[in-house]
């Protein structure tokens, strides 16, 4: 990425969906995911592509909910990215808030909501997955949700373990799972990338107080064209003070 704050190689800134009439069953891909990755990534970034491919990688591992968050902050060096949202950017730059560090650059993965990884180091991202899962509470609470008709139902367990006052928010995002995009200007410009786990809609559901809660969430408030799956997670903080992932769960929808 050519910028006049480059360092090792890295970017730097200091549809409608089909339901069914009956009653669907839907269950994560994972009992037990063990983390959430949330790739910072740009269409404008030349060392994304490395990253993105390492996310589609992620994205079959059973035990992990990978997502991409095409971020705008670069659309003015020649290309705007066709997927980016500001919620991404605002929630990149939010992470580095809480903390303290001010590290906001492509392309980063985000790791169980406490720790970052240049996005193109896979063995950073184990050794980030691996270091995140000794924090109490991460990734504790059991996730669930089931489709009947026009809606997503979606279910939070009681606290197993962590602090007794554990409590966070509740966001169900709509993700397309395979998004392959021509880049006709830019750093990438003349390169076909494929984009996975595309976050196009996301959406607070509610608050979670530690006690085991349910909410109802209709299709029409997530889904956009290309639409074919959903991820639901409960996160400690805020939206604007991200932090560390309680539970979480993926599932495709048709």
């Amino acid at each position: 990425m050519t910028t006049t704050m480059a360092y090792n190689l890295i970017s730097r800134w200091s549809g409608t969906l089909g339901v069914c009439a009956i009653v669907a069953i839907i269950r994560p891909a994972h009992a037990d995911p063990r983390a959430v990755v949330e790739l910072f990534t740009s269409q404008g970034c030349s060392s994304c592509p490395p990253a993105d491919k390492i996310l589609g990688e992620l994205a079959k591992d059973p035990s992990v909910i990978a997502m991409s968050m095409p971020i705008d902050y670069w659309d003015y060096l020649g290309w705007k990215d066709t997927l980016a949202d500001a919620r991404f950017s605002a929630r990149q730059k939010a992470y580095s808030q809480v903390r303290g560090d001010r590290e906001v650059y492509t392309p980063q993965a985000v790791v169980n909501g406490e720790v970052h990884v240049i996005g193109s180091d896979r063995a950073g991202i184990e050794d980030a997955i691996d270091a995140t899962k000794k924090t109490v509470g991460v990734m504790s609470v059991p996730v669930t949700m089931t489709q009947s008709g026009k809606e997503i139902n979606v279910s939070v367990a009681a606290a197993s373990k962590g602090p007794a006052a554990m409590r966070g928010e509740v966001w169900i995002c709509s993700i397309s799972k395979s998004v392959p995009i021509s880049i006709g200007r830019g750093e990438n410009g003349g390169h076909e990338v494929t984009y996975h786990n595309v976050v196009r809609n996301l959406l607070k559901v509610g608050d979670w107080n530690g006690t085991a809660g349910s909410w109802t969430v209709p299709l029409e408030n997530i889904s956009r064209d290309g639409v074919d799956g959903a991820v639901v997670y409960v996160q400690d903080g805020s939206r604007d003070k991200p932090g560390a992932m309680l539970g979480a769960a993926i599932t495709s929808l048709h």
